[in-house]
């Protein structure tokens, strides 16, 4: 089956729908979600979207919404970890990381709460022994620079995913050898995607995961411009267009989609060990 290793299926976006959405997504072959959430306030939708569809979910707190959580947002991350330790739908800590696109990076005061909110969710992860999913957006090697920090320190994150991955191939091989997978999804079907479509193709075959990031990062098939998106079209991305996703990945790298499911899964299992449990 394939595996969509990042969906935010608790997302408003799918409240009118979801069911059929799940549904689509088991027609279309693809048998397990991974969904991350994003603030306390998601901790529990996720987890109910993650039962709802027999999927796995992740809790975290995302670097877009850190001026948005309350002051004791990493201890409310502390008392679920701790609560649902057993549950073993729960596959790891994330959606966390750092966003250096976001309007506010070059403030220091915010750039240090995304710095501060991240290293200690990675110390959580330590200590819960769960691997992470990390938002990378112009962040890599501040990431890199926390995830080392850890180690050296003698509490190690055990890996995980590093989600939409777009850095240098140098960043790329630091995440892996720090026990990362990298994410690709919907912004590798653009042909001008050439940086993203050269990882896919040149990376080591065993640290590919694939994701479709639904409702976001829609592939080429259903973007919209800013101008239609002004006019209130919307290309909502969904688990379903997992497969056609990956025929762009099969294409860079010779492989037939057969393969391409049995590994971009099979890496996803290594990378969120638990999964291993649903599929």
């Amino acid at each position: 089956m394939w595996i969509d290793s990042h969906c935010h299926l608790d997302a408003p976006e799918f409240d009118a729908d979801r069911a059929e959405v799940i549904a689509r997504a088991r027609a279309a072959g693809v048998g397990l979600l991974v969904i991350p959430s994003v603030s306390p306030a998601t901790f529990a939708t996720a987890r109910a979207a993650a039962q709802q569809c027999n999927g796995v979910y992740a809790l975290g707190i995302h670097p877009l919404y850190v001026d948005d959580v309350p002051d004791d947002a990493v201890a409310q991350l502390a008392d679920a970890l701790q609560r649902w330790h057993d549950d073993p739908r729960l596959v790891a800590v994330g959606e966390i990381g750092l966003d250096g696109f976001a309007p506010g990076w070059q403030d220091p005061a915010h750039r240090a709460r995304q710095e501060d909110i991240y290293a200690a969710q990675l110390a959580l992860a330590a200590e819960h022994g769960l691997p992470v999913i990390l938002h990378v957006r112009r962040s890599a090697d501040v990431l890199l620079k926390h995830l080392r920090r850890c180690r050296d320190a003698g509490r190690p994150v055990m890996g995980g995913i590093a989600h939409a991955f777009n850095g240098s191939p140098q960043q790329a091989r630091a995440f892996i050898e720090l026990g990362f997978k990298l994410g690709f999804g919907g912004a590798m079907t653009f042909d001008r995607a050439l940086q993203i479509r050269r990882l896919a193709a040149e990376l080591p075959a065993e640290a590919l995961v694939l994701e479709t990031d639904a409702p976001d990062i829609p592939p080429h098939w259903l973007y919209k411009t800013a101008e239609q998106r002004a006019q209130g079209e919307r290309g909502r991305n969904e688990p379903a267009e997992l497969p056609r996703i990956a025929e762009t990945l099969a294409e860079v790298r010779g492989w037939s989609l057969a393969e391409t499911r049995e590994r971009t899964s099979a890496n996803v299992r290594d990378a969120l060990p638990r999964v291993r449990a649903w599929g």
